[in-house]
C-alpha cells in the first residue's frame, strides 16, 4: 500500500513470574540484548530456548517468538505466536497482538482481515495509539483506493474544459515539455473532476516526469 506504513510495536515483555532463579534470569537478559541488537535470529532461538529449556510457558513470550519470527522472516511462525498472544487476559497484551498480527496481514495485501485484526485490538485496548494509527490509515487508504477503482472502471465524460486541456497537454508532450503537461492537467483537474477521464494519461506524464528528472 502507497501514502504512509504500518507501525511495528516494538516492545519485548517480560512478566515477573519469569524471574525465579539465576540460570532463568540470565537466559531472559540473553535473549533480550540479542532483540536489543537487531540480532533477531538469534533471539528467535533465545526465546525459543526460554520454552524449551526452561519450560516457560506464558503470553507475553509468545508475543516475544512473533516479535523475533517477525523480524528474522519468519512470517509464518510470527502470525502463530500472535495469535496465541492475543488470547491473553491481559488485555493489553493482547491488543498489541492483534495490532502486530495485523501488520502481518496488511503486508501481504490482506486488507479487510488486517481492518479486523487491528479494530480488534482497539476493542481489547481502546488507548492502544499504535494500533488506532494502523486503523486509521488503512481504512482511509482503503477508501480512496476504492474510490481510485471505481473512477477507472466508470470514468467520467469529459467536459469540454477537460477536452481543451488534454489537448493542450497533448501539444505539450509533443515538444517533450512532460513536467509542463503533468503541471497542467493536475490544474485542471483541481478545476475540474471531469478531468479524472484522463487519469491514465495523468499517470502516465508523472512516471515519464520522474525517469526524466532522475
Amino acid at each position: 500500500m502507497n501514502g504512509g506504513k504500518l507501525i511495528i510495536g516494538l516492545l519485548l515483555l517480560i512478566p515477573s513470574a519469569w524471574m525465579r532463579d539465576s540460570e532463568l534470569n540470565a537466559a531472559i537478559d540473553v535473549a533480550g540484548e540479542s532483540f536489543a541488537n537487531g540480532e533477531y535470529e538469534q533471539s528467535y532461538q533465545d526465546h525459543l530456548a526460554l520454552q524449551e529449556r526452561f519450560g516457560v510457558s506464558y503470553s507475553e513470550l509468545d508475543f516475544n517468538l512473533g516479535l523475533s519470527a517477525q523480524y528474522s522472516e519468519k512470517l509464518d511462525e510470527a502470525a502463530g505466536y500472535y495469535d496465541k498472544a492475543s488470547t491473553s487476559a491481559d488485555m493489553i497484551l493482547s491488543s498489541f497482538a492483534y495490532n502486530q498480527g495485523g501488520v502481518l496481514l496488511g503486508n501481504k495485501k490482506e486488507y479487510e482481515a488486517a481492518l479486523s485484526k487491528f479494530k480488534t485490538a482497539l476493542i481489547k485496548d481502546p488507548l492502544n495509539e499504535v494500533a488506532r494509527y494502523n486503523y486509521e490509515l488503512l481504512a482511509r487508504w482503503m477508501k480512496r483506493d476504492e474510490e481510485r477503482k471505481n473512477q477507472e472502471e466508470n470514468p467520467p465524460e469529459p467536459s469540454d474544459f477537460a477536452k481543451r486541456k488534454k489537448a493542450e497537454a497533448d501539444r505539450l508532450v509533443e515538444q517533450f515539455r512532460f513536467r509542463d503537461a503533468l503541471n497542467l492537467m493536475n490544474e485542471a483537474l483541481a478545476q475540474d473532476q471531469t478531468v479524472a477521464a484522463y487519469q491514465q494519461f495523468i499517470t502516465t506524464l508523472q512516471e515519464v516526469t520522474e525517469i526524466n528528472e532522475k
